[in-house]
């Protein structure tokens, strides 16, 4: 085990005194109080669940300070001090870890040390060391991932909190709010945010569903910020089997031209906009209420801090009116409408027939937005309006611009296990305004034009950027971004795959804003119960700077990038930047199968066959099994359907950052062709899997009697493997200058390919290798030609390009 905290502050001891107090947790004359009582005073604080002293005395008596005696016993002896290394042998136990389990010799201080987990030096504790260690202990970590201020909430340390006579507030300690608003109260509610959309075409503005989970507090008077997510899965979905591609079809040749990006380039024209809903009144109360929960196990522990939670689906789903448009203008402009609301920027009513209005009064007008992949790309398409309200955007395996998403220079791609998908299929996956049927029978006609609209616009035929994918392009709006933006994203994401967030990451770079981001060892994952990395507390310091305006120096305490080390466990690393445009590049030639730093001379052409679709498809046509045998270096039916070239092995560790790029001296004996490349880590080595374990079911309490989330961690294989793909990409022959340009191809023709494969964070041991495979069909993305091709490669004019961090 190891923890790394990047969001504990360390205040002066004044500022310590002052939260302690607030808090409740330190008497108000603690410096008047004997030291004996003192240190009692303090440990009872430790076990909120029980009320009297004999309770209290029977969980210390369950407490070790070494290996003779009980906190228990310790304290009947009426102590002035506690020894440093009794303090944490409690602490310890406090933190739940099991004495039998994880410290068996009773040496916290080693154990502490191991772990990362930080402790104060003074010995022995008493008088202001005392309350500073106290201090440290409720801001450190425990077992499960959360901090001990954390587990004491789960036990009930903040039930009524507040007199009678006191107004409801958020309190804060070490910077972040705290769990003191009633969750077994809290207001849920459904509101109808009008749009200035018509996107179904029935004369009248499409009406949002708005799901609101707000503090009880709020009917007080207490003014609240919002987490927001715009997530068009929240009211359902619908099969999208019958409607997926049919990728066993060969590659289309392209007819050549001379297409400019001017000629595609998407230009915004605002369509008609319908008067609005007949207003009839107005009120502060709700009449509907939701039946959906919230989705995200964050925004639920930041409601049980005071920040409401608001889920909208958008366009074209359940109970709201239009249609989906899979990441265009129309939902972009969806999006902001409920943050609008909330600033007070526009209208909602209670119900969709009764024309009552209802304004956000019980919020400050601040909002964040959350969400993982569409979810999270909605996020960053609403940055990019400069819409007034979002405070900053938490964005989690987010899309920046859809084509990447689908395609890659001029090759239709697919997301990882979902061959097939096109927007059109996820569109009809998101309109789940399909389950009522009246309704949808209503707009049908409307709807199958979209579809159709969709189908043609995506261009399966060709697989170029137009200006379709140039509307659903976010970077193209990066600069009016004025925001404060977080950026969460897994390099071994083959969904959403990471140039989404290093290319947004580039445009972010020179912005005048506050940016960070997050590179974890994951798949398409949420990261906010990993047990290594209080990403939680870091961004419960970010809200509070961000949206309840606390001085607790938030964008200069969290690292602007935090990377996860893909070889040693539970490490996180932190750096300036990333993928910065100067890293040092090493310069690679291809020579045989090896990859030399050496020009090469008279180097021969080499060839290789694409003929593995019909094998394939006589197997059990699993891409990730068919990737395996592609990767490895033992013999298998694949081997001949791709080159690899390999450094040799390294002498010392590598760490590479960034974007591997290609140059390939290219020819197909066809008129189509298209290209795949790898980069492979080589060596036997227990690797981090990318798909983190449940180290505890549920073993985290996100309030008191609350909501709750497993805890997590990326553990090593059991068993070593051979081989890791560190980054991949695809070009079509077609497309070598541009994706929106067709270049003629002759058969047998050789022509130059440079092209960029995906962007990464590795490091590679000593003694491993370096590989770079080129290959054609890549049976989990491209289409899967039936017809064979050969390709050859004149290792002459052919080259990689790494970037080295060290």
């Amino acid at each position: 085990m190891k923890f790394n905290q990047f969001g504990r502050l360390d205040p002066d001891f004044a500022t310590q005194v002052a939260e302690l107090k607030q808090i409740h947790f330190l008497p108000g004359d603690w410096e008047n109080t004997p030291p004996a009582d003192l240190l009692s005073i303090l440990f009872a604080r430790c076990f909120p669940e029980v009320a009297t002293a004999s309770e209290i005395t029977d969980r210390e008596e369950r407490i070790l300070v070494n290996q003779d005696t009980s906190l228990a016993q310790l304290l009947a002896k009426k102590p002035d001090s506690i020894t440093r290394a009794e303090f944490y042998t409690a602490a310890l136990q406090l933190l739940d870890f099991i004495v039998a389990d994880d410290f068996p010799d009773l040496d916290a201080l080693q154990a502490m040390a191991k772990w990362q987990l930080p402790t104060v030096t003074a010995d022995p504790l008493q008088g202001q060391d005392l309350v500073a260690a106290f201090y440290l202990l409720l801001a450190t970590r425990g077992k499960n991932g959360q901090n001990f201020l954390d587990l004491l909430t789960s036990r009930g340390y903040f039930n009524g909190f507040f007199t009678a006579s006191e107004q409801p507030h958020f309190v804060f300690f070490n910077g972040k709010s705290q769990a003191v608003f009633d969750t077994t109260k809290i207001i849920r509610e459904v509101v109808y945010v009008e749009s200035d959309l018509d996107t179904d075409q029935d004369g009248q503005r499409d009406l949002l569903q708005t799901t609101i989970f707000r503090p009880a507090e709020t009917d007080q008077g207490l003014a609240v910020p919002v987490l927001y997510t715009a997530n068009p899965y929240f009211r359902g979905t619908n099969d999208m089997a019958p409607v997926s591609y049919d990728v066993n079809k060969d590659l289309t040749p392209k007819v050549p031209n001379e297409t400019q990006y001017g000629d595609i380039a998407y230009h915004h024209a605002q369509p008609l906009i319908p008067d609005g809903h007949t207003v009839t009144g107005e009120t502060k109360s709700t009449t509907e209420k939701p039946v959906d929960p919230g989705i995200y196990s964050l925004n639920d522990y930041f409601l049980a801090r005071g920040f409401a939670t608001v889920y909208a689906g958008g366009i074209g789903t359940r109970g709201s009116d239009g249609i989906r448009t899979t990441g265009g203008p129309e939902e972009t402009e969806s999006t902001i409408a409920i943050i609008q609301w909330l600033h007070g920027d526009r209208i909602a009513f209670t119900n969709r027939t009764d024309g009552v209005t209802i304004k956000a009064w019980w919020c400050t007008g601040n909002v964040a937005m959350t969400g993982k992949s569409y979810l999270g790309t909605l996020a960053v398409a609403a940055a990019t309006t400069g819409v007034a309200g979002l405070k900053t955007v938490v964005s989690e395996a987010a899309i920046s611009s859809w084509y990447d998403y689908y395609r890659e220079n001029g090759l239709v791609i697919a997301p990882v296990d979902c061959q097939g998908e096109d927007t059109d299929v996820l569109a009809l996956d998101t309109f789940s305004r399909r389950k009522d049927a009246a309704d949808f029978q209503r707009i049908k006609p409307v709807y199958d034009k979209m579809m159709a609209d969709l189908k043609a616009g995506q261009d399966r035929e060709t697989g170029n950027y137009n200006t379709f994918w140039d509307a659903r392009n976010y970077r193209k709006h990066a600069d009016q971004i004025k925001i404060d933006f977080v950026s969460v994203h897994g390099l071994n994401d083959w969904n959403v795959k990471p140039r989404n967030v290093e290319q947004l990451w580039n445009k972010l770079r020179d912005l005048p804003i506050n940016k960070k981001i997050f590179l974890h060892q994951g798949k398409h994952i949420y990261m906010n119960n990993i047990q290594s990395i209080d990403f939680t507390d870091m961004m419960n310091l970010w809200f509070c700077y961000e949206l309840l305006d606390v001085a607790n120096d938030a964008p200069a305490v969290l690292p602007n990038v935090t990377v996860q080390d893909n070889a040693v466990p539970e490490t996180w690393h932190h750096y300036t930047d990333w993928s910065e445009p100067t890293t040092p590049r090493t310069q690679y030639f291809m020579s045989g199968d090896g990859l030399q730093e050496q020009p090469p001379k008279n180097e021969e052409i080499v060839s290789f066959q694409d003929d593995g679709t019909p094998l394939f498809l006589a197997s059990d046509q699993n891409a990730h099994h068919w990737e395996s045998l592609l990767m490895s270096r033992q013999t298998s039916v694949y081997e001949h359907t791709r080159k690899l070239f390999l450094t040799p092995e390294f002498t010392k560790d590598a760490y590479i950052d960034g974007t591997i790029t290609v140059t390939l001296q290219v020819a197909v004996n066809q008129a189509a062709g298209q290209i795949s490349c790898m980069a492979i880590d080589y060596g036997q080595e227990k690797r981090l899997k990318a798909d983190p374990s449940v180290l505890q079911a549920k073993g985290q309490q996100l309030g008191y009697g609350w909501a709750v989330d497993d805890v997590k961690e990326f553990q090593l294989e059991k068993t070593p493997s051979e081989f890791h793909q560190i980054a991949k990409g695809h070009m079509n022959l077609q497309n070598r200058h541009t994706p929106w340009q067709n270049d003629a191809l002759t058969p047998g023709q050789f022509v130059t390919l440079h092209f960029a494969l995906q962007p990464t964070e590795h490091y590679i041991l000593a003694g491993h290798q370096l590989g770079i495979m080129v290959y054609a069909t890549d049976m989990g993305m491209t289409v899967r030609p039936s017809t064979a091709a050969t390709y050859e490669l004149d290792l002459n004019a052919s080259q990689v390009e790494v970037p080295y961090r060290r």
